[in-house]
This record gives structure tokens, C-alpha cells and sequence, in this order.
């Protein structure tokens, strides 16, 4: 039984015994860790029909426990909380079922049913992966994996924005100054190369401004009638009218982009079950905003654009087709959403990982659909982050002033390598066990360093404070499950055959944070919060070192401690990887 089931049914019963109260309104918190305890109890609530004072209910509920529940050790009553220590017995009983259960945490056996569809990356094909989209993909696959260790069937998506008028940015500046440059020739990864032509636009479109500036144009019209934006509209138009031509480059310059990506992709440890196109989906959102217009839903602006007034709903007016008939962001979103509960009919809810620069966007879509009476609506879920950020300030895309997702982790392998090299504990590793070490270390740092963060926060990211093997960080969970595994290994004794009936306060400790885990699990996947995940694996690992300095494992002379703390540091390392691996981290065997 639960420890919170077990005190329930005692505290309950104690309740009715002592003051005659029939209530089910009994919840507990972790102690927090400066009393004595394991968990605490709040006797606010029972003032009123004790007619007693909360320090009075809470030690006569305390003596009460003591007294009739042979798991309660000992309590303290501090004002109104009563804080509850549990017997060794109760810790050592948990410990036998938990200890041989690799998956201890996760409730995959236990499936609830429930189907999520989960999007993360969602790119442009006009340019290369950058540390914003590293922030994206980490979390949207983290959060994956966790509702997946929540009993939930999880779809990993990816939707692809490979058109529209950014995408034809990169191939007009590619088709006037490229002068045929392919991947091959110019030695430049296809989604580098692609990028390279995006911001190459950006300085002949500015170029054009100026000059129609100069020449007495508002800016405002010159950022429209620059010949260069006049061509980019046009090419849109062509590719929605299926021109042959220009579909052709941008299915030459996408498949570029896709080849690149696919490297980053394997680099970073993720990967996706489904890949969705908006050049696909533009077309579904088209027929929506057609059904919309046909229920009265949406109107025709003088323009020839369609809109919806959502004034009502604390939004504003919302332009969901151009009065050229090309579509919009939302037009395809809400043509994806659909042909996506079309594709798995069974499908609950879906999560959009998408930075909170797009909240406003996504309140809209989602009110949209509901309007539009599709059930679902109401289940889905922006998960917003915030931006990441460099010393230097914000990363713009147009200006090339962004730091490149591939050569982040080359630079963070090279930390990596550097850092481990200079603590000099490698030297009997192989080239290829070193290569495969530095891979580790430094995607643990990068994963860590960023999932560690509360989503709805905006981070500022530093490689070499990410890759310290002393601080918050991967590494440091890293070392110290690699220090377990070393442990264990210089011992040749069975880790099960030992007879133990006390434990030493820091046996507790951990016995007590690995039963948090479970509970950890759980709330992280009802918030979508690895950062959850990340900060226990932390917490753990502090303690972890705090017994392996303190007590002694391998010299300890009595066989049956010794035995009992080498299985509790497998233990302590076998849940240190089920977290990690909930953030996709890999944790080695040696360091």
C-alpha cells in the first residue's frame, strides 16, 4: 500500500475515533526539509468541529497514529502541521518491492486509454535548425516520453512549414544569385545551404526599401512594392496554381533542407512517428474556412480576405485567408488539426510545442475550432515555452545572427572532450569509447541545461556552464551514476542476500527520494514539465553523494549493511536513468 493510502485510512479513522468526524478531506505534502519527517498533515481544516486549536488536533492525532499504526515511528507537531515519520519497517518493505523493477516510476502496464498526439519542431524549410528550435524539439520529445511513462499512447508529430511566403524568400534569392550552388558543389549542408539564400533576401530586400525611401516612398509602401516582395507573392501564387516550374525548385531545395535535418534530427536523439506537410494540410484548412463561410461563421472583407470577428471572446479580428486566396498560418493549422482526429480517429488531445511569441495565435485557433463545433477542440494544448536568449540578446533568423543547432553541439562535443580530457580519468578508454563518451556527455549537458528550465521562462543559454561535472547539470548526474556503476562493479558480492531491520538516516533519505519519483512521474505529465523530472534527478544525485561520502559501502565490515547499501545504490542508479531517459539523456557505465 501507498504510504499516502496507508496514512489516509489511519488519519481518517482517527478523525471519527477522536472527534466524532466523518471527512475524506485529508491530503499530505512532503516534509519540508528542515523538519523531521516524511510526510506532514495540515489540521487547519478540523478546527471549526474540534472546536480545538490545529497544534491540539494535531497532537492528539499524532499520539492517536503512534498509537494504533505499528508504520508510524515517530511525529512532531509544528503550529498546525503535524509532520510523520514512518517506521524502518515500512521503508525496507517498500524497498523489496521496488528494487529488482527496472521500470519503477513508469506506469506504461497500466495504459489509461488516452491517445495524445504530441508536436514538437515544426521547422521552416527556408533555413537550418537553430538553439530556439533545440529548445522546441528537447522539450516536445521530453514531454513525450513522459506521458508515454504515464500509461498514454503518444504520437510524436512533426509538421513540416514547407511553404508559403518565407519559403519562397530563399528560392527567389536562390534563383537570381545562386548561380546553380547545390549542396555538393558548395560543400554546405542542403538546410545551410538553403539558409544561407533566406538571409541573402533579407539584404537585397532591404536594399530595395532604402531606395524607394530615398526616393520619397512612406516605408511602410516600399516594404510592399519592393520589386523582391512583388516577385515572392507572385512565385507563392504560382505554386498554389501548381506551376511546374516553381515546383520543381522548391522540391529540389526542400529535399535539401529535409537531408539536413534528418542529421541534426539523429545528432539531438530525437525522431518522430508521423511527419506532417502544410504544403498537404493548406488544402484541408481551405475546406474548413469554406464550411466556416457556408455556417455564417466566417465573413468576406472588402479586400476579398476572409476573417472572423472574436471580439466576443477577449480576441480580436482574425484573418484566416488573404484576399488572394493564398492561406495563412491558422488556415493551416486548422487544416492539419482536422486531418489529423481524420487519421487517428481514437486521438484525445494533441500538444503543440510552439514558443509563447505564438499564445495570441493559438487562443485564436483553438476558439476557432471550437466554433466550428469540432468536439475535440477543447482538448487541445499549446505548450508554451519561452525564447531562448545569448548574452548578446535575441537571435534573428533574417539577420544570420542565430546560433546554428549543428554547430552548437560540435561545440559542445568539444567542451565535452575538453572537459573530460582535462579531469584525465579516460585514459584506459578506446578512440571509439571516448568518441561515444564525448557524444554522451555533451548531449546530457545541452538536454539538461535546457529542460532544467520551467518551460514558461525564457533561459539564457551557456555551453560551458552546461558541461561543469560539480554544478546543476547533466554531467553531474551523469558522473555520479557512472560512480555507482563503478561501485558496483568492484563488488563481486549477491546484492539481495542480506538481513536488515534499521536504517541508517541516510539510507532513509534515499529510500525516500526514490518513492518520490513515482509521484514525480505523475505530476510531470499532468503539468508537461520535464523541468519536474530534471530537478529530481538532481535532488537525488546530491543525496546519493552525501551517503557515498558519509557511510561507508564496499569497507563497510558488517556483510549484511554492505549488502544492503550496494542494492541500494543500484537502486539509486537504475531510477537516475529512468529520469534521464525521460529527458533523453543517456547516462554511461563509466566516466
Amino acid at each position: 500500500m501507498k504510504a499516502e493510502q496507508l496514512l489516509f485510512e489511519s488519519v481518517k479513522s482517527g478523525l471519527k475515533t477522536l472527534y466524532g468526524l466523518d471527512t475524506n478531506t485529508i491530503s499530505f505534502q512532503k516534509t519540508r526539509k528542515e523538519f523531521e519527517g516524511d510526510f506532514t498533515l495540515v489540521t487547519f481544516p478540523y478546527t471549526k468541529e474540534t472546536k480545538k486549536s490545529p497544534e491540539q488536533v494535531a497532537n492528539e492525532l499524532g499520539a492517536f497514529l503512534l498509537a494504533n499504526n505499528a508504520q508510524v515511528q515517530a511525529f512532531n507537531v509544528v503550529k498546525g502541521f503535524l509532520n510523520i515519520s514512518l517506521s524502518s519497517g515500512f521503508w525496507l518493505s517498500f524497498f523489496e518491492t521496488v528494487k529488482s523493477n527496472a521500470r519503477y516510476g513508469f506506469q506504461k502496464a497500466q495504459s489509461t486509454g488516452k491517445t495524445i498526439m504530441v508536436e514538437y519542431s515544426s521547422p521552416n524549410t527556408n533555413k537550418p535548425l537553430h538553439l530556439g528550435h533545440v529548445r522546441n524539439i528537447l522539450l516536445g520529445y521530453s514531454v513525450a516520453r513522459i506521458l508515454d511513462a504515464n500509461g498514454h499512447t503518444v504520437i510524436k508529430t512533426n509538421l513540416v512549414n514547407d511553404r508559403g511566403i518565407h519559403i519562397c524568400k530563399s528560392m527567389l534569392a536562390w534563383e537570381k544569385f545562386g548561380k546553380g550552388e547545390t549542396p555538393q558543389s558548395s560543400g554546405l549542408k542542403g538546410d545551410h545551404l538553403v539558409g544561407k539564400y533566406y538571409v541573402e533576401f533579407d539584404k537585397a530586400y532591404k536594399k530595395e526599401i532604402a531606395q524607394l525611401v530615398e526616393q520619397g516612398t512612406n516605408k511602410e509602401i516600399a516594404e510592399k512594392e519592393a520589386p523582391l516582395m512583388k516577385e515572392c507573392q507572385e512565385m507563392l501564387r504560382l505554386w498554389e496554381k501548381g506551376d511546374e516550374k516553381v515546383l520543381k525548385l522548391w522540391n529540389t531545395m526542400n529535399a535539401w533542407v529535409y537531408e539536413g535535418f534528418d542529421v541534426t534530427y539523429k545528432s539531438l536523439g530525437v525522431d518522430f512517428d508521423k511527419i506532417y506537410y502544410e504544403s498537404n494540410t493548406y488544402l484541408r484548412g481551405k475546406e474548413v474556412v469554406q464550411q466556416g463561410l457556408e455556417k455564417g461563421l466566417f465573413y468576406k472583407k472588402e479586400n476579398g480576405s476572409i476573417a472572423i470577428d472574436l471580439s466576443a471572446d477577449g480576441l480580436d479580428e482574425k484573418i484566416i485567408l488573404r484576399g488572394d486566396g493564398t492561406s495563412v498560418y491558422i488556415t493551416q493549422d486548422m487544416g492539419t488539426a482536422v486531418e489529423r482526429f481524420m487519421d487517428y480517429p481514437k486521438l484525445n488531445q494533441i500538444v503543440y510545442t510552439v514558443g509563447n511569441e505564438q499564445d495570441y495565435h493559438f487562443k485564436a485557433l483553438f476558439k476557432i475550432l471550437e466554433k466550428l463545433n469540432y468536439t475535440w477542440a477543447k482538448e487541445c494544448y499549446h505548450l508554451s515555452y519561452g525564447m531562448v536568449e545569448l548574452p548578446e540578446g535575441k537571435m534573428k533568423s533574417r539577420e544570420g545572427t542565430v546560433v546554428d543547432a549543428d554547430d552548437l553541439i560540435e561545440v559542445m562535443y568539444n567542451t565535452a572532450k575538453a572537459t573530460t580530457e582535462e579531469l584525465g580519468k579516460v585514459d584506459d578508454f578506446s578512440a571509439e569509447e571516448l568518441n561515444a563518451l564525448y557524444k554522451t556527455v555533451s548531449m546530457g549537458a545541452l538536454k539538461y541545461f535546457i529542460l532544467k528550465v520551467d518551460t514558461k521562462k525564457k533561459m539564457l543559454f551557456d555551453p560551458k556552464e552546461s558541461i561543469d561535472f560539480n554544478g546543476h547539470t547533466g554531467p553531474f548526474i551523469q558522473y555520479t551514476h557512472a560512480r555507482i556503476k563503478s561501485v558496483l562493479r568492484k563488488s563481486s558480492e549477491n546484492e539481495s542476500s542480506y538481513v536488515v531491520t534499521d536504517l541508517h538516516p541516510l539510507e532513509r533519505e534515499i529510500l525516500r527520494g526514490v518513492y518520490d519519483f513515482e509521484a514525480v512521474v505523475e505530476e510531470a505529465g499532468n503539468t508537461y514539465s520535464p523541468a519536474l523530472i530534471a530537478n529530481y534527478a538532481y535532488e537525488l544525485t546530491k543525496l546519493f553523494n552525501r551517503f557515498y561520502h558519509d557511510l561507508s559501502i564496499l569497507k563497510e565490515e558488517d556483510a549484511n549493511k554492505r549488502r544492503f547499501r550496494l542494492a541500494l545504490s543500484a537502486n539509486c542508479a537504475q531510477v537516475l536513468n529512468n529520469a534521464m531517459g525521460l529527458l533523453g539523456i543517456q547516462v554511461p557505465e563509466r566516466m
